[in-house]
């Protein structure tokens, strides 16, 4: 049953979504103005069912959890507070889900809790050395606050362009504007040093030894497959690459019932067998 609570960690309040028991898995958002934890999740983790204990975070600066007194919104402060937050909770083992940042906050996490990150799912994933910003990150970084800016938004998100319907756009038109003031101290122009900062160095990436499952679509403009994935396949030691074609950067959303396989095979070890490290 979906919960929603309140998590303090190092002094700082974290809204958390939860649902299921079982194995945890901690679900990253990305850095789009107006996602949550809960908005980029609920429906992955309600159509996941049971078996896994899901958490999925507002990360600081978005949704209900605000960037901590004396601290600014990046990389540092996300990897940082999602491992606290796991320690919070108890959970020892975890494996991570992330999308586009949150991405590259779960390979920042693996490398840091080598002994606790089980597995990594990294999907339309920054990260890669030396990626730079696209045009479509960058106005969607962008966005002003209400229903232009959420259709434009929406419209570089996805493939297919029959998804960016009046509720989508409106809800999402919602959640912009009730998060606008956060949002805007994360990404201030010029906004290509932030992608910069979401860049992991190769060391960093070598020393993760969880296997990584890699979810990219062809299509995608915000963080194309060229920059974002394909590097990594070369600094990664345990990694697979899966390419959605027909797809943008929001493959939950675009290919929902085959995400869910994928993810659900990959999270119960059923898809590959892990090398000797």
């Amino acid at each position: 049953m979906t919960a929603f609570r309140t998590v303090t960690v190092d002094g700082s309040g974290v809204h958390v979504m939860e649902d299921g028991t079982g194995p945890a898995v901690l679900m990253l958002h990305g850095s789009g103005p107006g996602t949550t934890g809960s908005g980029a999740w609920a429906t992955t983790a309600q159509a996941l069912g049971t078996s896994w204990r899901l958490v999925a975070p507002d990360q600081a600066g978005f949704g209900r959890t605000p960037v901590p007194a004396g601290a600014v919104g990046g990389l540092r402060l996300w990897t940082e507070q999602a491992a606290g937050l796991m320690d919070a909770l108890g959970i020892e083992h975890y494996a991570v889900v992330g999308h586009s940042m949150g991405g590259a906050v779960a390979l920042a996490l693996a490398a840091a809790r080598p002994q606790r990150v089980t597995r990594v799912v990294a999907v339309s994933t920054m990260g890669a050395p030396g990626a730079p910003l696209s045009a479509d990150l960058d106005a969607i970084w962008a966005a002003p606050a209400g229903p232009l800016g959420a259709r434009d938004m929406l419209r570089r998100l996805v493939f297919d362009q029959a998804l960016v319907t009046e509720p989508a756009v409106d809800a999402r038109a919602a959640a912009m504007r009730a998060g606008e003031a956060a949002f805007a101290s994360l990404f201030p122009p010029p906004r290509a040093r932030w992608a910069d900062a979401l860049a992991l160095p190769a060391q960093t990436l070598a020393a993760i030894r969880a296997p990584v499952l890699l979810v990219h679509g062809a299509e995608d403009r915000v963080t194309p497959i060229e920059t974002a994935a394909l590097p990594l396949l070369g600094h990664l030691a345990d990694v697979r690459l899966h390419v959605f074609g027909r797809c943008g950067h929001v493959p939950a959303i675009e290919h929902p019932h085959d995400f869910r396989r994928l993810l659900s095979c990959f999270l119960a070890g059923d898809a590959v067998t892990r090398r000797p490290v």
